[in-house]
C-alpha cells in the first residue's frame, strides 16, 4: 500500500522532525501497572487535558490507530497515532500520522527501586508551515512541554491512588 495512508505515508511520518520535546514523571507503582494505565488509550483523556483519546481501529496494542482530540472553544486539533511497535511493560512507539501533526514518539516505563518508575514520553514532530512553523516552534515549544509535563503529574497521581489503570 502507498500514499499518505499506507506503508511509504507512515515510513515518512516516522521519520524524526525537528520538532522535539520530552516529558518526565516518577510514579511510585511498579512499571507492569504504570505500563497497563499508559496505554489505556481511551483513559488517556481523564488526564489529559481537552482531550478526547479513542482506538480507531483495532485493539490498542501493534498495528492499531489510536486517534486523540484537543478541544479548546472552537479549535480541535486532531492528532492520529498508529501504535508501530509495543514491548510490554517497557516501551510503546508511535508513528503521529494525520494531516497536521507527524512523526514518531515514544513512550517508556523503566522499573526503579522500591517498586517506582520513571516514565518518558519523547516525540519529534515534523513542523508544519515551512520556515514559519521553524520561527515559531521555538515559541511553541516550552507550552508542549510544560502541557505534557502537568499531564504526566496527573496521570502519576490517578495511578498512584489506584484510579487507572
Amino acid at each position: 500500500m502507498t500514499g499518505p495512508d499506507g506503508a511509504d505515508g507512515l515510513r515518512e511520518a516516522a521519520r524524526r522532525g525537528a520538532g522535539e520535546f520530552t516529558a518526565t514523571v516518577i510514579v511510585d507503582a511498579p512499571a507492569d501497572r504504570v505500563f497497563a494505565a499508559l496505554t489505556d488509550w481511551e483513559r488517556q483523556s481523564d488526564w489529559i487535558p481537552l482531550t478526547t483519546v479513542r482506538v480507531v481501529e483495532g485493539d490498542g496494542g501493534e498495528g492499531s490507530l489510536v486517534e486523540a482530540v484537543t478541544t479548546l472553544g472552537p479549535a480541535a486539533l486532531r492528532d492520529e497515532m498508529r501504535v508501530v511497535r509495543v514491548d510490554a511493560p517497557y516501551e510503546v512507539g508511535v508513528v503521529h500520522c494525520g494531516k497536521l501533526l507527524r512523526g514518531p514518539g515514544v513512550l517508556r516505563c523503566t522499573p526503579l527501586a522500591r517498586d517506582r518508575t520513571q516514565v518518558v514520553w519523547h516525540e519529534w514532530f515534523h513542523l508544519p508551515g515551512g520556515a514559519a512553523g521553524r520561527v515559531a516552534w521555538p515559541l511553541l515549544w516550552p507550552g508542549s512541554k510544560a502541557s505534557l509535563t502537568l499531564a504526566l503529574k496527573r496521570f502519576a497521581r490517578l495511578v498512584e491512588q489506584g484510579r487507572l489503570p
